[in-house]
């Protein structure tokens, strides 16, 4: 007996190590070439002989790279609060309020999340082009986000309905109207969700390649890392220490994120499968 309980731990821990370092490895290579030098780069050797860490501060001064940082952080930002804003009173009536139509309303939720985004961007492409002149900014990417987002309010939702009604009648016998009982009790009780809702947007605005291509192309100035790394990639096709340097950093605040927020995070993801 305790030969096998042995084995099976050394088989257990020999697995999760073999797929720690199939994650972390690859973060690994990018860390370390990206402190190489220009000639150590291209030549296939693992280990840097000179830590060049002035690479970073050749990246950061290259022309536009802060502009895509503040743009990133401006997208992703508001791109979030405006998401959970908005979509946080809609899954708090789907998930507690009993009306007609209910049910209609909550499959038009989920066949949205089933519509690609590449369907209506000719259309929505020419409404913000022709008739609001804001092709060449992200506000197009940024303001539908402030009349919620279909898998927002689907994982809000899920997550509300978690909450215990009782809490909510008694807020009322109390005298508190639907916002105030929103804000005092239910916000407080779904923080996990609403971490999870609000990082999943995040990851998405910032990662987001698609819409910057199609509205923020024509300007550099309002070009996101996501996109401006392409341009950059494309002018430093051969050196690939800077390269490297310049996926770092646009990963960095990403890992950082989700580093702090990871048990927010998982339990929001956890709690929204609960109860359907």
């Amino acid at each position: 007996m305790t030969r096998n309980r042995t084995l099976h731990w050394i088989a257990v821990h020999a697995t999760a190590v073999a797929a720690a370092l199939f994650f972390v490895l690859p973060f690994v290579f990018v860390f370390l070439t990206s402190v190489m030098s220009d000639d150590q780069a291209m030549s296939g050797r693992l280990w840097p002989h000179t830590w060049k860490w002035s690479n970073y501060a050749t990246v950061f001064r290259t022309p536009g790279f802060l502009d895509w940082w503040k743009n990133s952080l401006l997208y992703a930002g508001l791109g979030t609060l405006f998401t959970v804003c908005s979509s946080l009173p809609v899954a708090y009536a789907l998930a507690k309020f009993r009306f007609r139509g209910r049910r209609p309303a909550m499959m038009l939720v989920i066949a949205t999340m089933m519509l690609p985004p590449q369907v209506v961007v000719v259309p929505m492409y020419l409404v913000w082009a022709q008739q609001l002149h804001l092709a060449g900014s992200l506000w197009p990417l940024i303001v539908p986000m402030a009349f919620g987002d279909a898998y927002s309010i689907f994982l809000l939702r899920q997550f509300l309905l978690t909450i215990p009604k009782e809490y909510l009648e008694s807020a009322r016998m109390d005298g508190c109207g639907e916002v105030r009982t929103l804000l005092r009790i239910v916000v407080p009780m779904a923080r996990p969700g609403l971490a999870a809702v609000a990082l999943f947007q995040f990851f998405f605005c910032w990662n987001d390649y698609f819409g910057p291509q199609i509205y923020a192309a024509q300007n550099p100035g309002a070009w996101t890392l996501s996109y401006g790394l392409e341009s950059f990639k494309s002018a430093h096709n051969v050196d690939w220490n800077l390269t490297m340097a310049a996926t770092l950093l646009v990963m960095a605040p990403v890992v950082v994120v989700f580093f702090f927020a990871q048990k927010a995070f998982v339990e929001g993801v956890t709690l929204t499968g609960v109860k359907g």
